[in-house]
């Protein structure tokens, strides 16, 4: 092993004098190259930095606002023509509801007419079928008293022969009979 102080062991840190040299950029000695090397590097790095990559991001910032913006207004102007177009279909729809109602009374009120037209008609038909039967019961009425006035004629004439024994006048039978009938 080599020794630390040695020719083939030395490092660049080291003196001859076996003390230790400070590191380089803490050096005295090279502050004011380092200074110069420092601003040299600093203004290069800053024009790179303004004309090169600045702009480029500038740009894209700008591009990402111009498509943002963009999208906004689309969707604005999408978000508007569907709020009229939600208004145009609720304007059609209470129109829509008006022209229903207004059918609706319309068919009622017909329907209504009709039916109070078919009501007379078969009042009236009815009334004639009534007075007709009223003329048929009044005619069976009439025939049926008819024949009971000959019923009657003929039983109590035949009640008074069997009572008396004698054939009854068919005058005095007649006015008998239509006395009680009438009274």
């Amino acid at each position: 092993m080599a020794s630390e102080h040695g020719s083939s062991g030395t490092t660049a840190h080291t003196s001859t004098d076996g003390h230790k040299e400070p590191f380089p950029p803490f050096q005295s000695s090279t502050f004011a190259s380092q200074l110069v090397w420092l601003a040299i590097t600093f203004v290069a790095l800053y024009l790179i930095v303004s004309r090169l990559a600045l702009p480029r991001v500038g740009s894209i910032i700008e591009k990402r606002e111009n498509t943002i913006a963009g999208d906004l207004a689309a969707a604005q102007k999408l978000r508007d023509e569907s709020d009229a177009e939600l208004k145009a279909y609720e304007t059609e729809l209470a129109n829509a509801r008006g022209k229903a109602q207004a059918i609706g009374a319309e068919t009622r009120e017909k329907l209504n007419a009709q039916a109070e037209q078919e009501r007379k008609t078969l009042e009236d038909r009815l009334a004639i079928k009534l007075a007709e039967s009223e003329k048929a019961i009044a005619n069976t009425r009439e025939a049926a008293m008819s024949n009971v006035s000959e019923i009657a004629k003929d039983a109590a004439a035949s009640i008074v022969q069997q009572l008396t024994g004698v054939q009854p006048d068919a005058q005095t039978v007649e006015s008998a009979v239509n006395a009680s009938l009438r009274g």
